[in-house]
């Protein structure tokens, strides 16, 4: 007998294939919305079944959102519980102790380890929880307890910070809601010491998914002359000083992140190898290129200028635009890093734009190497939004 919960049902012309081949939203046009529907409360559970009536799985609804309900398990009998939770934990727990030594990592990639709309950073004993979907929000409690007692962990932050949170019509908010946070927690990555800040940093405070980019990144830097654009707390900056740049310019908008960069190279001895420049990233590009400088390797690893399709074509422009403007500042024979996480623009769209860029620039380029983010950050297949990150690493000529 199945469980007491309401249904939802996909309309006529919808096609159930997709999700029962694993992808994980249903959009509103795909359903029928009708009176009942639009009543149940958000983050609440249903039964999706497809227009014959035959039921797919249990789904998490809410009708303020275009991802109108996204599937928590194919089961129809299973219930979401403390211990659901933990048995999806365990799961990632595994995977992420056989790749790494020490507990520093994305513990959850939301739909990709079977927590739609749910990001889990570990920081040793720390761990920091974006709910960004409703039925997250909701169970927060039950999903801080459960990784309490998977992982051991003792404080647990919420950071409800951020876009997404509002296209789901959720609040803004950040609490410690377990332990205790005294200042910024030393992260080392690559041989490079980070300081992350929990509580007022940007997402959760360090970004672990480049971590392979930086150790591709160090294979250029030995001995070089390094410049990181929206370096945020150093990330390729201080990867570069640890394995023997002779100097790295850090450049962010947010001098709390550059301080942070400070503290970073700082921990790690090299505080004399870098400088920092605080402002707009475009216009310090400008101004270094004004100032004649040139270095052996520039990194830029902006924001998501393409959040969205509908900010697709200004967000190909801003990515064109920084690689024209960085070209310049790579000397000859030297490389240029571009990153972006804007899940909108696809790998092709965003090589083509940072190569229409650096042409614009007046270089001719190579090309050498594509990275994605780290296996901490897996993706689903199924959908595209779960493997955002590129980043192309080019030589330059001319």
């Amino acid at each position: 007998m199945t469980q007491e919960l309401p249904i939802i049902r996909l309309r006529p012309k919808s096609k159930p294939q997709a999700i029962r081949h694993g992808f994980p939203w249903v959009f509103a046009d795909e359903l029928v919305v009708d009176r009942r529907t639009r009543a149940i409360p958000a983050g609440s559970f249903a039964i999706l079944e497809d227009a014959e009536r035959r039921p797919m799985g249990v789904v998490t609804v809410n009708t303020n959102s275009k991802i109108t309900a996204r599937m928590m398990d194919p089961d129809p009998e299973v219930r979401i519980t403390r211990e659901w939770i933990a048995a999806k934990l365990t799961r990632a727990l595994a995977l992420r102790e056989r790749l790494f030594d020490r507990p520093f990592y994305r513990l959850i990639h939301a739909e990709a380890d079977g927590l739609p709309g749910t990001i889990i950073d570990r920081f040793g004993d720390a761990a920091v929880i974006q709910p960004n979907s409703a039925w997250a929000d909701r169970m927060i409690e039950d999903i801080a307890a459960a990784l309490r007692d998977v992982t051991g962990v003792s404080t647990v932050i919420l950071n409800g910070q951020g876009r997404v949170r509002s296209l789901e019509g959720l609040d803004e908010r950040t609490e410690i809601l377990s332990g205790a946070v005294n200042g910024p927690v030393e992260v080392s990555m690559n041989g490079a010491t980070y300081l992350a800040d929990l509580t007022q940093g940007q997402k959760t405070g360090l970004f672990y998914d480049q971590r392979p980019n930086h150790a591709f990144a160090q294979r250029l830097a030995k001995g070089a002359r390094v410049l990181d654009v929206f370096s945020h707390v150093g990330g390729f900056g201080l990867a570069a000083l640890a394995t023997g740049a002779e100097h790295t310019t850090c450049v962010d908008g947010s001098a709390a992140a550059l301080e942070l960069a400070r503290g970073g190279a700082k921990a790690m001895g090299a505080e004399d190898r870098l400088t920092t420049r605080q402002g707009d990233a475009f216009d310090q590009l400008e101004a270094l290129q004004a100032e004649g400088a040139q270095f052996d390797v520039v990194i830029c690893d902006p924001p998501a200028f393409a959040p969205s399709k509908q900010a697709l074509e200004a967000g190909l422009r801003a990515y064109e635009r920084v690689a024209k403007l960085a070209a310049p500042l790579v000397a000859p024979g030297g490389y240029l890093g571009l990153c972006s996480c804007s899940h909108a623009a696809d790998l092709s769209a965003f090589r083509n734009a940072s190569a229409r860029g650096i042409g614009r620039g007046g270089r001719r380029m190579q090309l050498l190497h594509t990275g994605q983010a780290g296996p901490d950050h897996p993706t689903l297949p199924q959908l595209a939004e779960s493997g955002y990150l590129k980043a192309l690493f080019f030589r330059l000529d001319g």
